[in-house]
């Protein structure tokens, strides 16, 4: 495509602030090598400490807030001080795009952020990538749990979902894609999978394919999320989609029009509003996969968040 690459080592999770501060004379270094008319960052690091260095620099940049990952869930001496260097950085910088009204709104709460913020829906999705497929007949219903496989990403209530839901409706199958780095759920994942409660896949290049096969996409998130795109593309593809009721999730899905939203953390809501899905009848089944298409095209289009990127080019 024609873009140089400049590979900037960081511990995308660690909390040493001595290596992270390194981080603001590595982003000063190649802004003053690329001398850039405007800056686009995104997620927690970049945003912060390439604040502070495009700031000191007087280059213009623009935050993406993707989520918060699981800094906020809680309130701890680390949120603290997260709170503070977003005071200290992205506040100052030249504009902010947030992907969801939550994020958005605590953000204006803690006085994290200045005047110049806009909301964009998410990363959008691409619907020529993702085009809408009629949902497969429902002979067996397939759910389908996307993502990291660990606590904050809600495996437990997935898993306890999955238990209880086949054995009560045998004709369905729960698959799991994505990584799984944890051991302490490599044994849990491996122990429902011997029961025949689960199907777990592993990462997949061609997530597409698997979202073809299922009728409704879980995300069972505990929070920190951006807009999922997980939602996005399953949602695009004519599938609907049941996730906890987070900040992004509460954007993408009509509850009872396009998906469920249910409790989060609450392993007997989700169970409730699968059952409440399987009790559909395959017309309305796919009439919500239908919906969830026609909103994804209305609203979270990617040509809507590409133009944004644009005007800010322009503006430049």
């Amino acid at each position: 495509m024609g873009c140089l690459i400049i590979e900037t080592s960081m511990n995308r999770r660690g909390t040493n602030p001595f290596k992270d501060l390194q981080l603001i004379g590595k982003y000063k270094k190649i802004m003053k090598q690329v001398n850039p008319e405007i800056i686009f960052s995104y997620t927690v690091k970049p945003n912060i400490y390439g604040s502070i260095a495009s700031n000191s620099l007087k280059f213009k940049q623009v935050c993406n807030i993707t989520g918060t990952g699981s800094t906020f869930l809680k309130e701890s001496v680390l949120s603290k001080i997260v709170r503070m260097l977003y005071k200290v950085s992205v506040k100052r910088c030249y504009k902010v795009f947030f992907q969801n009204k939550g994020d958005k709104q605590y953000f204006v709460e803690h006085k994290m952020v200045g005047k110049n913020i806009e909301l964009i829906p998410g990363s959008g999705v691409n619907l020529v990538e993702h085009e809408f497929t009629e949902m497969p007949s429902d002979g067996v219903v397939n759910f389908i749990f996307i993502g990291r496989v660990m606590e904050v990403k809600g495996v437990d209530q997935y898993l306890d979902c999955a238990k209880e839901i086949h054995e009560n409706y045998p004709n369905t199958c729960f698959y799991i894609a994505g990584w799984n780095e944890e051991e302490k759920y490599k044994k849990l994942v491996e122990e429902y999978q011997n029961k025949g409660c689960v199907n777990y896949i592993g990462f997949q290049k061609d997530i597409d394919s698997w979202i073809r096969k299922c009728h409704c996409t879980i995300l069972p998130s505990l929070g920190g999320e951006g807009v999922p795109n997980v939602l996005l593309e399953s949602a695009a593809t004519g599938r609907a989609c049941i996730a906890s009721a987070i900040n992004g999730s509460k954007d993408v899905i009509d509850d009872g029009v396009t998906g469920y939203l249910y409790e989060v953390g609450n392993s007997q809501s989700l169970i409730e509003k699968v059952e409440e899905f399987l009790k559909l009848s395959f017309e309305e089944k796919r009439a919500m996969g239908i919906a969830g298409h026609n909103k994804m095209t209305r609203e979270f289009n990617r040509e809507i968040v590409i133009s944004k990127y644009m005007d800010e080019v322009k503006k430049a």
